[in-house]
């Protein structure tokens, strides 16, 4: 009989073990994955800009990266990627908050159709209230813009029917929104079009019982059109970049990340389909010495990316073997852009 409850546990439950004990880069708090991804899987991405370099080492790994609203036939590579096509698996652009996810699903369903359908911008184009970088050229009229987003939402129920693996990315609480109905806003708006009114809209920063709640009622929603859909959900490691709260954004980036990270935790909890991996506490823990962040110190290097698609790999490959050679290699020291509508908040102050 053991001494006590810790005498036969495992070295990674133990910090000088699993933590301080080893190099930082050999640090490897992947969880017991309950389920592996095989090369025909259907994988898709959503969220924040971090999602968006989980999207690349998944392709570079060779697994089935699946979108379901490609690039028109004949569009050259530049302004594919200029219009996000292929960002992620559909062109609903950054979802920073979890209210965003559960918006996205009820919209492209039917289930809430928002007052808010276009922005105006300063050259007299418009743009998308809900994906308002899409189209680096915007749209020529209103019409245009229900036009895409009618086209899109039926890409978006396509890929929530038919994918086999999501992987979500949670990047911050604090967002804008409608005062008139709610609708969750990635940019606020003056930021990328519209016009900023303090009486149309207002800034939100969720608690961690909401932020719960809503993704929660997102996999609900989500297993309602399929059932059999497996679900990763990780933290963004990138630091908000502006905090619309009076404070710090040093405090405000912290608690965001708290809360999203409670909500990770309590909403995929008892879920035998859904897992956290942990590529938030990979990059951001103590033991790296914010190695993995660049010189603004809210990029997130190369090696830092090496780091959690190597974890990820070894967690997610059936068998648990070891990730593949080029995985860790050169491929990563090619970095591609990374598309943030965040930073259209100092491009529009510069």
């Amino acid at each position: 009989m053991a001494h006590n409850p810790y005498a036969d546990l495992p070295d990674e439950r133990f910090w000088r073990r699993a933590v301080a004990g080893v190099p930082p880069f050999a640090l490897d708090p992947r969880p017991a994955a309950p389920f592996p991804i095989a090369p025909t899987d259907r994988v898709a991405t959503a969220g924040s800009c971090f999602a968006q370099r989980v999207a690349q080492a998944l392709r570079d790994a060779g697994y089935h990266y699946y979108i379901t609203e490609a690039a028109p036939p004949g569009l050259a590579p530049e302004e594919a990627e200029a219009r996000q096509y292929g960002t992620y698996s559909a062109r609903y652009g950054n979802l920073y908050t979890p209210r965003q996810f559960v918006q996205l699903f009820d919209r492209a369903y039917g289930a809430f159709v928002p007052a808010l359908q276009a922005w105006p911008r300063e050259d007299g184009r418009f743009v998308d209230p809900f994906r308002p970088t899409i189209e680096p050229a915007g749209f020529a009229d209103p019409e245009a813009v229900a036009a895409s987003r009618a086209a899109h939402l039926a890409r978006v129920r396509a890929l929530f029917e038919s994918l086999d693996v999501f992987v979500l990315t949670l990047g911050q609480t604090e967002g804008w929104r409608h005062r008139e109905d709610g609708a969750a806003l990635p940019l606020a708006p003056g930021v990328a079009g519209g016009i900023y009114d303090p009486d149309a809209y207002m800034l939100v920063n969720a608690g961690a019982a909401e932020a719960t709640a809503d993704l929660r009622g997102f996999l609900d929603r989500l297993r309602g059109v399929n059932p059999a859909a497996r679900v990763i959900v990780t933290v963004s490691p990138v630091p908000m970049i502006a905090t619309g709260i009076a404070r710090h954004v040093l405090v405000s980036n912290t608690y965001t990340k708290a809360v999203l990270r409670v909500a990770a935790e309590e909403a995929i909890a008892g879920d035998a389909q859904a897992v956290y991996f942990p590529s938030y506490e990979i990059v951001t823990g103590g033991q790296n010495a914010a190695r993995y962040y660049a010189e603004d110190q809210r990029s997130v290097t190369p090696a830092g990316i090496r780091h959690v698609m190597r974890c990820f790999l070894a967690a997610f490959t059936p068998g648990g073997a070891a990730p593949p050679e080029a995985v860790t290699g050169a491929e990563f020291a090619r970095t591609r852009g990374v598309v943030c509508d965040e930073e259209e908040i100092e491009r529009s102050l510069a």
